[in-house]
């Protein structure tokens, strides 16, 4: 019997060790093999009991630890995140590891997972990443529309399936966190992030937002779904001006009316973080605002996940860094992401609550509510990543997904004598403007690098190559960038509009056409033939004195990699069903511009799509 009990132990050690040496967590043996495994480490336990078991085993460093987000960027080594019990890390816009391939990213995370697998009560990290339209940090990822195209396709369905597709490839890198979907609701065009929104429809962007939070995060059943992040709490979309991090200047039932549906939606679809908005809702900042953030969304609402800052967000509130912090921190926000002052933040925080001017009730909702959110994503069960899911990056059944919803997201908005749909049997094509061959382009910001990029970033079909396979064989397809020699050409198609940007840097007070755009319209036009244009653009742009002399006109917002679905509505092989999201202005000083103001003249109504 005794020896029976030491070959028992003996083996059980061994496969601790063995689990360990492979980078998998040791917890899953213990909870199999033993009786006296701890409640938190129990699958079959309650997510309370679980909680409560872990929250009363940790210190107050462990606790703190907890609450902070460094960027892995500013890591001075992989030990840090078992010297300062941090619970979570992330990477910024711009925070890749070297090579920026799947295997990087896997290599990367799993490296840190490990790390966190040392500490005394094996928490897992979240790690959390911008995949706000696919997985789109990382090269060779399908990249889909941005938000504002999913917006034209009105079709909730196909939203919760590009998140889900999205989701299994952020899986499968072994990442399990988002920072989407972004659900403002955009009221000013010149604002930079206008494409994050799916409209200005607050009833749209609440249906669309619920169904990416579903798309997501699944019932967390399955290794492929990841935690959401419903973003920016809240009225970030209704700035004065447009301007990024600025002031929403709105009653507080405009902000509930307009702003704060979408939240809702978000919440009874399951969202499990919420991040607060840069901005400021009439002069106070909402990382400090606490009305909004404990009596609206934790108390009102009844929100149980977790509340994260922006980048580096909390620095813009008054006072020192620790009177930033406790404001902050008292206001609502659970965890913060402090991208490079992780260290300081840490000690004052601690200090803080040693202090007094925090209390260790809130630091311990605040932790529950991380905790939890952990629990129930399945997130102790699999810290490492799933390799059936990393095979699924970038494959074709995720690029035919992200090809028909380019074609939902297309928006027909002129087709003066029926020149669209060409016919495939057509003589010639001739193809002009920036926007035509550039995968950057059609891809727009936040994609592979935060505020993108023009050119061969990444792979995917352009709308040149798209226009080339979908044709007849017997068509034949010129191109040049300026629109010259189009001469005797059948039909010109020419792609124009804007090149990446994202948040502070696309903000703007002119929605014109670029100079290149009107080299390349006139070259063209001067051809004396059929004239298409296709504008690549992350919002509504001032075309009125232009759009005269074109002859059919497609919105095509920031299609992503799968150019093609430009290509298959423009010959017909999917008739145009996209509806604005946007009302389309004819002139900026019409902008702010939305549905049911007074008194309005739009060039292109809210809701407005042309079909064949």
């Amino acid at each position: 019997m005794k020896s029976r009990k030491i070959m028992a132990i003996a083996a059980l050690a061994f496969a601790v060790a063995l689990l360990s040496f492979t980078g998998c967590s040791n917890n899953e043996v213990i909870g199999k093999d033993t009786d006296d495994v701890p409640t938190y480490k129990n699958p079959d336990a309650s997510v309370n009991d679980r909680v409560e078991d872990l929250l009363g085993r940790m210190t107050l460093a462990e606790k703190v630890g907890q609450m902070a987000q460094p960027d892995q960027d500013f890591l001075e080594s992989d030990e840090d995140i078992t010297k300062y019990y941090l619970g979570s890390v992330l990477s910024g816009g711009s925070s890749d590891p070297p090579s920026n391939s799947p295997e990087a990213w896997t290599n990367m995370y799993e490296r840190y997972q490990k790390m966190a697998m040392k500490t005394r009560l094996q928490i897992p990290l979240v790690y959390g990443v911008d995949a706000v339209h696919g997985h789109s940090n990382v090269i060779g990822a399908v990249i889909f529309p941005h938000n504002i195209g999913l917006g034209a396709t009105r079709n909730p369905s196909l939203v919760e399936e590009v998140s889900k597709i999205t989701a299994r490839e952020v899986a499968g890198t072994g990442i399990t966190w988002t920072f989407a979907p972004c659900v403002a609701v955009p009221r000013d065009e010149r604002w930079g992030r206008t494409y994050e929104g799916y409209s200005e429809d607050p009833a749209l962007v609440g249906e669309l937002g619920a169904a990416s939070v579903r798309g997501l995060q699944g019932d967390f059943s399955e290794t492929g779904n990841i935690i959401s992040c419903t973003k920016h709490y809240v009225g970030d979309g209704g700035t004065v001006g447009g301007q990024d991090q600025g002031d929403t200047q709105v009653s507080e039932q405009e902000l509930r009316d307009v702003h704060l549906v979408p939240y809702r939606d978000a919440i009874e679809a399951g969202t499990k973080t919420i991040m607060a908005s840069y901005s400021s809702w009439n002069g106070e900042k909402l990382h400090g605002h606490a009305y909004l953030m404990n009596d609206i969304l934790k108390g009102e609402l009844g929100f149980q996940g977790f509340i994260i800052s922006d980048y580096r967000a909390i620095d813009q509130l008054e006072g020192t860094y620790k009177e930033q912090i406790v404001k902050s921190i008292n206001a609502g926000i659970d965890m913060v992401m402090i991208p490079d002052r992780f260290k300081e933040f840490i000690s004052l925080l601690t200090e803080s609550v040693e202090e007094g001017a925090i209390s260790e009730e809130r630091i311990d909702d605040a932790v529950t509510r991380i905790l939890r959110v952990k629990v129930e994503s399945g997130l102790f069960e699999h810290p490492f990543v799933d390799p059936s899911l990393s095979a699924e990056i970038g494959s074709d059944a995720h690029r035919q997904v992200a090809r028909q919803a380019v074609r939902e997201s297309m928006v027909l908005l002129k087709n003066e004598g029926d020149v669209l749909p060409l016919s495939k049997d057509i003589g010639r094509i001739h193809v002009a403007g920036k926007n035509a061959d550039d995968i950057g382009n059609q891809c727009g910001g936040w994609t592979i690098d935060w505020q993108g990029g023009s050119g061969n970033i990444t792979v995917g079909t352009t709308i040149l190559e798209g226009i080339r396979q979908v044709a007849g064989e017997g068509t034949e397809v010129t191109y040049s960038r300026d629109g010259d020699g189009a001469d005797g050409a059948d039909v010109g198609i020419v792609v124009i509009g804007e090149t990446p940007y994202a948040e502070g840097e696309g903000d703007t007070q002119s929605l014109a056409l670029s100079s290149l755009d009107g080299q390349a319209l006139n070259n063209v036009r001067s051809a004396g033939i059929p004239m298409v244009v296709v504008l690549v653009s992350g919002r509504p742009m001032i075309i009125g004195r232009e759009l005269n002399n074109w002859d059919a006109f497609l919105a095509a917002w920031l299609p992503g990699t799968e150019g093609a679905g430009v290509a298959d509505v423009i010959f017909g092989d999917y008739n145009p069903t996209g509806k604005l999201s946007y009302t389309w202005p004819r002139t900026m000083e019409q902008i702010p511009i939305n549905v049911g103001d007074d008194n309005i003249n739009p060039l292109f109504p809210y809701g407005y799509g042309l079909s064949y």
